[in-house]
């Protein structure tokens, strides 16, 4: 069993209520500090606290997500948001002054301390009073996002399913079952439009007011900063985009050729996209959630001791709620708990081959969580996105040898890793869809609803439409965005899923050379959190954090090589 760590500055049972908080903020606001050492000590103590309050809020939404009907859990996180989250963020604001100001601050170490520093200073430009009820209502607005889309589900024959399970039938080898899936899971989105309509018009208004407050022109210029995005720009990402377009675009298009004439159709529709062609049932890599834990226990353990240990961990503290059931948030992930050292698992399984590479996804998430415990400080954990998913998305590839354990069958084996590999390809242009479609949201911030539909359209056309014929279904192709969780709840993280995918492949091509070596640089990689700038830790991994068009060529010429041995 695993514990919290013990804690040195606040009570072991203290109460999460801004009564017992604010003492502790006080005085950490007002302690005087008089040597260098002290400086250290008080950073210590406030990461204790801010570690506290980390994992309390963690298990809210976890509890939430689990159960979106429970009006309970709903009160416990609000309260969060709206009584403890704003009335912290003025006390951060100081602590931050405290600690830039301080006349011991040149005196910490350059090194360990520069990235801290660096995002400390930022946070301060950003930070706005008036913007603190603002990001509480935006913070209680998109958890709307959740109650809406967790309700839906479907009626298929006599029986009732969530999206995520009725998304099974999508791999039927029997088209009109498959057509009379997809139409029912669309149908359903698609009662619920404007509903999400309303309710992104009003977190879009909500962002705008924040930017401006902050004197940003726009939302997305202040998000690039609010990230922390020291490494590259949006014309760096916009550059990024053309090269998934000139290089992954086409070898897509050519894959859906093959899918076409495999089935024998004179064109593809949305609903022969995941049917396997050989004309073979959907795979089965497990039969319910409690055999996937065990099965990825195993296969973590054959790529390491140590990485199946993880896994048994979490199994044996009860930090996984894999199954898809009725009034639970839709998506996965792995939230790490500041304080316990350990991460929670989350995800929607309806048995089926996504949900085993979900898993492995979000069990590189809770490696990297463990790997990080025990960093000095709270905010080395903190890292950003671009290497969090090289996390996640490298353990998707470096698993792939060992998924014997899912499959006892050569044929089917071989099946799950090529499709593994096409997904990685096919993920790319999704990335570019989804970013750039936010880069236009809000950059053209007066924009109609019919302005919006046709931005997306096309943007979606350029980046092959998902490669299929969609001209009778334009409505069901104009709402495809209203699917992305990220666009509602973390506005603008997605660009880094393409980044980091690059980064995995650029890490799978090592392990693949040299398995040891190149699983000890991944390793060596995650456990530097984020003490250093994110090129130095693509570096530690044994990559290079490069998004180019010669890059991007390189890596996807290497993963369609190795789907063509397959």
């Amino acid at each position: 069993m695993i514990h919290k760590k013990k804690r040195t500055y606040i009570p072991q049972n203290l109460e999460m209520k801004w009564e017992t908080l604010e003492p502790l903020f006080k005085e950490l606001t007002e302690r005087p500090i008089h040597a260098v050492e002290e400086l250290e000590h008080w950073l210590h103590d406030r990461s204790e606290l801010e570690a506290a309050l980390e994992e309390d809020f963690a298990w809210r939404y976890i509890r939430m997500t689990c159960d979106t009907t429970s009006e309970e859990l709903l009160q416990k996180f609000q309260y969060f948001a709206t009584e403890i989250e704003p009335k912290i963020a003025p006390y951060s604001n100081e602590l931050n002054k405290k600690l830039v100001n301080s006349p011991w601050a040149d005196k910490l170490h350059e090194e360990k301390y520069f990235i801290l520093l660096r995002g400390v200073k930022k946070a301060l430009e950003l930070f706005r009073e008036e913007n603190i009820p603002l990001q509480t209502e935006i913070q209680v607005e998109q958890q709307k996002y959740q109650s809406i889309t967790g309700s839906m589900s479907v009626h298929i024959g006599d029986k009732e399913f969530t999206l995520e399970q009725a998304a099974v039938f999508l791999k039927d080898i029997d088209r009109s079952k498959r057509q009379q899936a997809w139409e029912k899971i669309t149908f359903r989105r698609l009662q619920d439009k404007d509903q999400l309509n309303q309710l992104f018009d009003q977190l879009r208004a909500l962002r705008h007011k924040v930017a401006l407050n902050a004197e940003f022109e726009n939302f997305r210029d202040y998000m690039f900063q609010a990230l922390g995005r020291f490494d590259y720009t949006p014309k760096d990402c916009y550059a990024f985009h053309e090269a998934i377009e000139r290089e992954i675009v086409p070898i897509l298009h050519e894959e859906a050729e093959k899918r076409k004439k495999a089935l024998a159709l004179k064109s593809l529709k949305p609903w022969d996209l995941d049917v396997d062609v050989s004309g073979k049932p959907a795979l089965k890599p497990f039969k319910n959630g409690n055999e996937l834990i065990e099965k990825s226990i195993q296969c973590f353990s054959n790529i390491s001791r140590y990485l199946g240990e993880r896994l048994e961990i979490m199994k044996d503290n009860q930090l996984f709620d894999v199954e898809s059931r009725k009034g639970k948030a839709p998506g996965g992930y792995n939230y790490p708990l500041a304080e316990t050292g350990a991460p929670f698992i989350f995800m929607n399984s309806a048995n089926t081959f996504r949900d085993l590479t979900t898993m492995v996804h979000e069990g590189g998430h809770a490696v990297h969580t463990f790997l990080t415990a025990d960093l000095e400080l709270n905010d080395f954990k903190h890292c950003p996105s671009e290497v969090a998913e090289l996390a996640s998305m490298s353990m998707e590839l470096i698993s792939m040898d060992n998924w014997d354990v899912y499959f006892d069958n050569e044929q089917d084996l071989k099946r799950a890793k090529r499709d593994q590999l096409f997904d990685v390809l096919k993920t790319l242009p999704w990335v570019a869809v989804v970013d750039q479609y936010q880069h236009w949201i809000y950059t053209n911030f007066d924009h109609t609803d019919e302005q919006r539909t046709d931005a997306w359209l096309q943007i979606y056309e350029r980046f092959g439409a998902g490669f299929a014929d969609w001209s009778q279904l334009k409505d069901a192709q104009a709402n495809l965005w209203q699917k992305q969780l990220h666009i509602f709840e973390v506005p603008f993280y997605y660009i880094e899923y393409g980044m980091a995918q690059l980064g995995a492949i650029a890490v799978w091509k090592n392990y693949k050379e040299n398995p040891e070596k190149g699983l000890q640089q991944y390793l060596d990689a995650l456990k530097l959190g984020y003490t250093k700038t994110i090129k130095e830790i693509y570096e530690a991994a044994g990559i290079k954090f490069d998004f180019s068009a010669a890059y991007v060529k390189e890596l996807a010429e290497f993963v369609k090589a190795e789907m063509d041995k397959l």
